[in-house]
């Protein structure tokens, strides 16, 4: 691999500490497809699958001369092809993604957890993908696994900026109709738009047959509303303002936003997606490394 210390979103001292959960990592999104990366496309590997008629062209050596025995008909022999898994994340870019109340804000705690995942697949030699979205894809890269593939990856993260306005579900819609191959999608938002047109989208994923992880990335200020005096809260996709005591509000908001998060919480589980908020005040390598850990029952 090119050396990983010059990239801004991937840490290797990070990597190294999530080295032990490496096949973890791979037993965590592998477990939701099938166990051990059989594919339900036909090629020519060492479980057979099913057979099916000889046409004209079909290789000689692949003949069921038992079959041909027993039916006098000249039968395939087809095969489960074993392939790796192949995962596209998907991070959304949009405006609201650019807040931070610390250091960090919550795109770039998802370019640091999209750039994690990706070596963790890419370095088992399973094949990822990568999609950044607002109200449209903005850049799409096809799932690939070699040292260039993830070079590129890594470089298009550094590349990012915020864009304006989120139309998650439309955008969800478009892609299950595009990504054709089974597998696993990992999707990195704040979710702030219309929860039941995300939640359509979301399960067009599973209604594709792809299986679904969800962090839900949450700056410390949006869940707890810290601020003790008058502030205006400028929206930041467009530009609406409101002015707010937050200590008149504080209790209120809170509820809600438990609610929110509630709701993701049972839809997603309700539709077999997995969900996890990812607080941007708990560093991305321990976030990732606790649910890995849970995933195994650890």
């Amino acid at each position: 691999m090119a050396k990983a210390s010059r990239y801004k979103y991937f840490q290797p001292q990070q990597a190294s500490r999530l080295g032990k959960l490496s096949f973890v990592a791979r037993m965590a999104v592998e477990g939701f497809i099938t166990g051990l990366h059989k594919s339900p496309h036909r090629g020519v590997s060492v479980e057979f699958a099913e057979h099916r008629e000889y046409s004209v062209g079909d290789e000689i050596r692949h003949l069921d001369w038992k079959a041909l025995a027993r039916t006098d008909r000249y039968y395939i022999k087809q095969f489960e092809q074993e392939t790796n898994l192949r995962t596209h994340i998907l991070l959304d870019v949009s405006g609201s993604m650019d807040y931070a109340s610390g250091d960090v804000t919550k795109l770039e705690y998802g370019c640091y957890l999209t750039a994690m995942m990706a070596y963790l697949m890419a370095r088992q030699q399973d094949m990822v993908g990568f999609v950044a979205f607002d109200e449209a894809a903005r850049f799409r890269m096809p799932p690939g696994s070699t040292p260039a593939h993830l070079d590129e990856l890594f470089k298009r993260l550094e590349g990012i900026q915020p864009g304006k306005l989120t139309r998650i579900g439309p955008v969800f819609h478009d892609l299950a109709e595009q990504i054709h191959k089974r597998g696993l999608v990992i999707i990195v938002s704040d979710l702030y738009d219309d929860p039941k047109e995300v939640m359509r989208g979301l399960r067009h994923f599973v209604h594709k047959k792809h299986q679904v992880i969800l962090f839900h990335v949450m700056d410390r200020a949006e869940l707890d509303l810290p601020f003790n005096q008058l502030l205006t809260f400028v929206d930041m996709e467009d530009n609406s303002r409101i002015q707010v005591d937050p200590k008149m509000v504080r209790d209120s908001y809170k509820e809600q936003v438990q609610q929110f998060l509630a709701q993701y919480r049972r839809d997603c589980a309700d539709s077999g997606i997995e969900y996890v908020v990812a607080a941007t005040d708990t560093p991305y390598d321990v976030m990732l490394r606790g649910y890995l850990a849970r995933r195994q029952g650890k």
